[in-house]
């Protein structure tokens, strides 16, 4: 028999892995291990995504008369574990990128051949894998748009085939762990619902419809303008190769060069997850390391008080606090949005990256480690290809300019849902009065935003050693 090891690929289709798995005469064991290392840096919300998948996957193989081992343990111990209580000659499992999932691997894979079982792990999560796309000189590149150029001109593979039932082993695994067992307390946003068929509802209906208006509506949160598709992808859900053909044949469909162009501009924002994907397979350390290099040089303020604003959304910046009370409630963020509240906790509160970064992996229910170290190190002006620290987000004019009616600032900050939009735009410039009378409820500007720009360019000029 072979042993299949699902991770962040809770999917029977599209699935490299597992049909590589299934592409031999023995049959298939599939397995998922609930690994406390791994365990230890999940939250709640993340976790309740995890298990409503491992159902859905385990639902699939249950009616194909096979089921979804779930086991509890290190990674290292258990994988050979179920190896040898099935007789198991081959483990196989798909690629994983982070610093802390490559040391699991290795140890799982030394531990598989001092037992004398085979192991093999395959690329599957991305198109291209990390290596593949790389300038004349250098292991990868560090500006996207050349990344992109190549990405976008690489033939793509097609969707994966599903395994027959005739390729899965008849085995029965224990129930699912409850949140409760695994130490988690309900999580207090309402988690998205992450199967594979409510991933290809979504693809479905973004691909009919919103992906051609893509270039005009991706910034504005009010509107249903983006796929909402990130939970789907952390965990796997649906595979790259099925998502990126869905896009292919929108782009068919398509009528005329704008509709196609947003459709290229959808699968350009696929690219980025990718592009970060390289970055960390080959830099791990970016985890917790600036990329540019200037570690030491930059003076991050301290500050609990304002780090505990900006995670409640209490900052009196409306954008801002919209989009952190939108986290709470929903383990999501719209993608401006998710700029917004970095280059403001960056620049504006002149708090480091990483204790941002800490809060979108507690509170994310799609938190994926390369993509988030990625964006938050570009909003900080400290990573690859980054925004440039000269160039701060002016909060007040990205709401007036991508909320103009304060729509979404309504949605997510009641105290606000009477107030005009225009006075909602200008907070930061009202009277005490004013915002007592307009929204008494709501709290003033923590920071003078103009200020604070001034101190943050200097920042940075110091730390590069432009500053006199």
């Amino acid at each position: 028999m072979n042993v299949f090891w699902h991770r962040r690929d809770l999917r029977a289709t599209d699935n490299r892995g597992l049909a590589r798995a299934a592409a031999t005469d023995e049959s298939v064991v599939p397995c998922f291990v609930l690994d406390p290392t791994v365990l230890e840096h999940a939250s709640p919300v993340r976790v309740a995504c995890l298990l409503e998948a491992l159902e859905d996957l385990r639902s699939w193989y249950r009616d194909r008369e096979s089921d979804l081992l779930v086991v509890r343990g290190e990674a290292s111990a258990v994988v050979p574990e179920i190896a040898a209580e099935y007789d198991v000659t081959r483990v196989v499992w798909n690629e994983d990128y982070s610093g802390l999932a490559r040391e699991r691997d290795r140890a799982v894979r030394a531990a598989l051949e001092e037992e004398g079982i085979a192991a093999e792990s395959v690329h599957d999560a991305i198109h291209h894998e990390p290596g593949s796309i790389t300038p004349n000189q250098g292991e990868h590149y560090s500006v996207f748009s050349y990344f992109w150029t190549k990405w976008r001109d690489r033939d793509k593979r097609d969707p994966a085939a599903e395994p027959a039932a005739d390729d899965l082993a008849a085995v029965s695994g224990e129930p699912t762990p409850t949140l409760a067992a695994l130490g988690f307390n309900e999580p207090a946003a309402t988690p998205p619902t992450v199967t594979t068929a409510a991933a290809r509802e979504r693809v479905a209906d973004f691909c009919s419809g919103p992906i051609y208006d893509y270039v005009e509506r991706r910034d504005f949160p009010a509107e249903s303008g983006t796929s909402r598709l990130s939970p789907q992808l952390k965990w796997g859900t649906i595979g790259p190769r099925e998502l990126y053909a869905a896009t292919e044949r929108a782009a068919e469909r398509a009528e005329g060069d704008g509709n196609r162009e947003s459709v290229r501009e959808f699968q350009r924002q696929l690219a980025w997850r990718e592009f970060y994907a390289h970055v960390l397979a080959f830099n791990p350390e970016t985890v917790t390391e600036n990329f540019s290099g200037y570690e030491h040089e930059i003076e991050w303020r301290e500050d609990p008080d304002a780090l505990a604003a900006w995670q409640a959304g209490e900052t009196g910046y409306p954008i801002v606090d919209a989009g952190m009370r939108q986290l709470r409630r929903e383990g999501w963020m719209h993608n401006r949005v998710r700029m917004l509240v970095a280059a403001f906790l960056t620049k504006d509160l002149l708090l480091d990256w990483r204790a941002g970064y800490d809060w979108f992996r507690r509170t994310l229910a799609d938190h994926d480690t390369a993509n988030d170290v990625g964006g938050w190190q570009w909003a900080s002006s400290t990573g690859t290809d980054a925004q440039p620290y000269f160039r701060v987000f002016n909060p007040m004019k990205q709401g007036r300019e991508y909320d103009p009616d304060a729509e979404y600032i309504r949605e997510y900050v009641p105290e606000l849902a009477d107030a005009p939009a225009d006075d909602i735009h200008d907070w930061h410039e009202l009277s005490d009065d004013d915002r007592e009378r307009i929204a008494p409820d709501y709290p003033a500007p923590i920071v003078d935003h103009g200020t604070r720009r001034e101190q943050a360019i200097a920042m940075f000029e110091r730390a590069r050693g432009e500053g006199s």
